[in-house]
């Protein structure tokens, strides 16, 4: 899965809480398949094997449908707030996920807010490294590569643009750039 439980979800690892956990469209349709999760990190215990059922129990696995090509599968993890992101710090400098706020009233509900996570930049001068002084770094050294003719001017430019882009993207794994 695309997350980091050290990170979103500490209290899973540590005390062994339960959050309910589900897929969060094609809800019309039927699970077909259980999983379990295991998270971004190099940590082997870095997973998710306890999901709370429709009954409340506690289960192992979670009903989980068919993956569609390159069609994204998303989860909603509920009833996590400010205290499990202050728990998670930094964990691997994967910063704070993009989350989704949402209100229910009577029998409807609605988005109230939509945070985005961090950027590799935000999370880097959190650790008082400055993106733009390490941008900049990389610009010298394009152009001392140019002028020892080790990569061509077009080459530098695509990597320092490359590189830029890095900065302003998003710390997770990010397939298709739809939420950056």
């Amino acid at each position: 899965a695309n997350f980091s439980l050290f990170q979103s979800l500490p209290d899973t690892w540590a005390i062994d809480q339960l959050f309910p956990i589900m897929p969060i469209h094609r809800l019309d349709e039927e699970p077909e398949h259980r999983a379990v999760f295991a998270d971004i990190t190099c940590d082997s215990d870095g997973k998710i094997d306890q999901f709370i059922s429709e009954t409340g129990e506690a289960e192992h696995t979670l009903a989980v449908h068919d993956l569609r090509g390159d069609e994204p599968y998303y989860f909603g993890v509920f009833l996590v707030g400010a205290y499990q992101e202050t728990l998670g710090d930094l964990h691997n400098l994967f910063g704070d996920p993009h989350a989704v706020h949402i209100a229910i009233e009577d029998d409807d509900w609605s988005i109230t807010e939509i945070v985005k996570g961090d950027s590799i930049a935000e999370v880097l001068s959190y650790v008082q490294f400055e993106p733009e002084k390490l941008a900049r770094a990389l610009e010298k050294e394009c152009e001392r590569a140019v002028k020892r003719k080790d990569m061509s001017v077009r080459e530098s430019r695509t990597l320092a643009q490359f590189y830029e882009s890095g900065l302003a993207g998003y710390t997770y794994l990010n397939i298709n750039d739809q939420l950056t």
